[in-house]
This record gives structure tokens, sequence and C-alpha cells, in this order.
């Protein structure tokens, strides 16, 4: 029972870290130095990537509609398509080759040298310093469009160089733990002139092929030869990440309509701070 509750905490910081630009691995990293799992540390590494389908399925429900590719016809070019083309809805279709040219940069340089990266840069000083850096990137980039009118105010004004460029932040945020997958790709996002609520959509999307790709790979690496305690620990966990990640993008595109980022940039920073003075204390 107590490990159910360690996983009910677990699932409830990723999914508010997930989406919100703060980096989960690094919260992630200090509640396990506090609230360690009574597992095995193969079960762990697997458990904390895996429990991010949980705030993938948030996605999934909250934004089913505006890119699932099949449905009532959603423009007068699908409309007057014949037969069952019709029911293809061709933006989606797009705006899914989108998402996919801008998980190339992380699926290729990410499966070929995932473990060396992990063993490279997964501690406390490279978190922390990722954590401050891109919190610095967002007061700077915050303050730099404060007088500018975003170049891209839409979805499907977003075209394919503009994508493969957020998908290169998305690379960062892969090598470097600590940067913060939706943090990295929404400050790529602004620096290119996006809007903040167009970043803040497509970094849902681009997650939902990373993390469905990310947590397959770890499975996959793990085994499925799961203990019942194993079983009941990934589906607290991942249950709770899901409801906390639908509170949290809901709280999130409604914030961002009226204030900047830079409150989590401040929060980065103060945050990476204390990284680095509990690892100089340990």
């Amino acid at each position: 029972m107590l490990e159910l509750i360690k996983a009910f905490f677990f699932g409830i910081v990723e999914g508010i870290t997930e989406w919100l630009p703060i980096s989960s691995t690094g919260h992630m990293i200090l509640l396990n130095e506090f609230i360690k799992l009574d597992v095995s540390e193969e079960f762990y590494r697997m458990f904390e990537v895996v429990i991010q389908l949980g705030a993938i399925f948030a996605v999934v429900v909250l934004f089913w509609d505006q890119f699932f590719p099949f449905g009532k016809p959603s423009s007068a070019a699908d409309r007057d398509k014949g037969g069952w083309m019709k029911w293809v809805r061709t933006d989606k279709i797009v705006l899914w080759c989108k998402i996919l040219v801008a998980c190339i940069p992380a699926a290729v340089i990410g499966l070929l040298f995932n473990e060396q990266f992990e063993a490279m840069f997964y501690n406390y000083p490279t978190v922390a310093m990722a954590l401050i850096v891109f919190g610095v990137a967002f007061l700077f980039i915050e303050n730099r469009n404060a007088h500018r009118r975003p170049r891209i105010g839409a979805l499907e004004d977003l075209d394919y160089k503009t994508v493969f460029l957020i998908g290169i932040f998305q690379l960062i945020a892969a090598i470097f733990p600590g940067t913060s997958r939706s943090g990295a790709t929404i400050v790529g996002a602004l620096l290119l002139g996006v809007s903040r609520t167009v970043a803040a959509e497509f970094t849902f999307f681009l997650a939902i092929p990373v993390m469905f790709g990310a947590s397959l790979l770890k499975i996959l690496q793990f085994g499925l030869s799961f203990t019942s305690a194993e079983l009941a620990i990934l589906f607290i966990g991942m249950v709770t990440a899901f409801l906390s990640s639908m509170i949290v993008i809901r709280f999130l595109m409604g914030y961002i309509k009226k204030h900047d980022f830079k409150v989590f940039g401040y929060y980065r920073i103060v945050l990476g701070l204390l990284v680095l003075l509990y690892a100089f204390i340990q």
C-alpha cells in the first residue's frame, strides 16, 4: 500500500511537470531522492518513462478533434471529394506529416545514442544547469518578443522548415535532462516567431509519437514479466498522471492566453539553484 501511495505522488508530479515547461525529469529525480520507490533499478527506469503514457492520453482526450485525421469533412475541399475520401481530413493529415518531420532529429539521434547520453548527462549538475539556462532563455525570449507580433498564429501556418527546427530544440531536451521537452520546444517555437498558443499546442501533439515510442522502447527493454505489485504501481502512476495532466493542460492553455512564460523561467532558475545546492550538500 505504501508503494501505491508513492506511485500516486509520482503520477501527480509527472502529470504536472510534463506539460508545464519546468522539466519533468528534474522533478522526478528530486522526488525519487525523497520518496524512493522500493523497486528494482530496472523497473524504476522503465516506470518513470512509461507513466508518461497517462499524460499522453490526456492530450488525446482533450485535443482529439484537432488532430484525428478521420471524421466529418471540415473544409470545402474535403466535402467535394467523392466516396470515403471525403471522410479523410486533409488538414489533419498535413499536421501529422509536420509532427513526424519534427520528430526526426530526436528519433534518429535519440535511438542511436540514448544510453550514452544517459551515462554522460544524467546527473545533478547537468539537470541544474539545463534548468537555469532554459529559464534564462524564457526570460530573454519573452522580453525580446514583448513588442513583436508572432509570425505564425495558427497550426496550419506552420511550415516544414519551422517544425524541423522545433524538432532540433526537442533533440536538445533528449540529450540534456532537466531541459524539459516541452520547455525546449516552446522556447524554440517562440524564437522562430510562433505564438504562445500554437507553440504549446504543437508541443502537446509532438509529444504523442515521441512518448509512445520512448515508452514502447522502455517496455521492450524491461520485458513483459511484471509482478502484480509492479503492475499495480505502474497503473496507479499512469492514472494519476492522466488525471493531473487533464487539469494542468487546461490551466496552461487558459494561462498563456493572458500571460507570458516568464514565471516558468523564474521557477526554473530557482529550482536549478536548489538542485545545485542539494548536489553540493550531498
